[in-house]
């Protein structure tokens, strides 16, 4: 079993709380929920007419599309910096 401190917070996504656990500091886990909560107030603006699981969907696809253009730029800079110290 690990030792890891984990923190439980409560925090508010698109007007329902939430209650997160995770080893992360309490200000990066309300950092992360406000920026799912504007997320998906964004694309609520943008698409009134979704309901909410909809809504939930779209952020996570939303999400998880800018992961992996951030992770395809560090592995392309990665290999970048490599190639310089050859």
């Amino acid at each position: 079993m690990s030792n890891t401190q984990k923190n439980r917070i409560t925090v508010e996504i698109y007007g329902q709380q939430y209650v997160i656990l995770g080893t992360e500091s309490s200000s990066h886990i309300r950092h992360v929920a406000s920026l799912v909560d504007n997320k998906m107030r964004e694309i609520s603006s943008r698409n009134p007419g979704l309901d909410v699981n909809k809504l939930a969907v779209l952020t996570a696809v939303n999400a998880v599309n800018d992961y992996l253009k951030m992770k395809d730029l560090l592995e392309r800079l990665q290999i970048e910096q490599l190639k310089e110290k050859e």
